[in-house]
Formats: structure tokens, C-alpha cells, sequence
């Protein structure tokens, strides 16, 4: 069983949570931003949209203010840099909804992988 990236935000979490893993998707996320010394604390039960914009909120933010931790958090998620390059940094609210997919993307992976294997 190889794992296939849903296309957007949207379609991830209503996977994760098909899956009954959304609960650890939160909950990864929570640890992997407290790793980076940005800690976010999603509630396990957020809904899906609060989520994606607390995701995206948080990243906006690091890229306007503290673009060092930006990179560290990226880093510490462990998202492609090849996929951060590819993306069109001309729009920051565009360029975090984006960055945001992306960590959402990395972070179901390792929980999916986590519940198959």
C-alpha cells in the first residue's frame, strides 16, 4: 500500500479524518511546531477549517516576523525544499495558504505511515 499526497488542504483532512486519524494529525502538528519553539496547541476536536487557518495563520506569520524559525519549522517537519522552491513567493498570504498544504501534507504522511506500518 503506497501513500498518495491528496491534491489540497481540504481533501487531506477529510481523509484524516475518514481515516480516524485526524485526532493525530492535530496532535502532530502540535508536537512538530513545539519542536520548532513555535507552539501552536490545536485543540484535538478543532474542525477541519480552523485548523487550515490556524496552519496557515501560523505560517504567515513566521514568514512576515521570523523567517529564521520559518525555515527552522520547515525543517523540523521535515517538508521537501524542492517543494518550497517551486512555489511562487510573489503573494504571502498565497505563499502561506501553500507552505501550509505543504507541512499538512508531511505531517499526514508520517501519521498515516505511523498507523500502516
Amino acid at each position: 500500500m503506497t501513500f498518495v499526497a491528496p491534491l489540497n488542504t481540504d481533501l487531506l483532512l477529510s481523509e484524516a479524518q475518514k481515516e480516524l486519524l485526524y485526532i493525530k494529525l492535530v496532535e502532530q502538528l502540535n508536537k512538530d511546531f513545539t519542536l520548532a519553539n513555535e507552539s501552536v496547541d490545536f485543540n484535538t476536536d478543532i474542525t477541519p477549517i480552523n485548523l487550515k487557518l490556524g496552519v496557515q495563520d501560523k505560517i504567515y506569520n513566521l514568514i512576515q516576523h521570523k523567517f529564521a524559525e520559518y525555515l527552522n519549522l520547515l525543517y523540523i517537519i521535515d517538508v521537501p525544499e524542492k517543494d518550497i522552491k517551486a512555489l511562487n513567493g510573489s503573494d504571502i498570504g498565497e505563499l502561506a495558504e501553500q507552505v501550509a498544504f505543504l507541512v499538512l501534507k508531511r505531517e499526514w504522511q508520517k501519521v498515516w505511515f505511523r498507523n500502516k506500518y
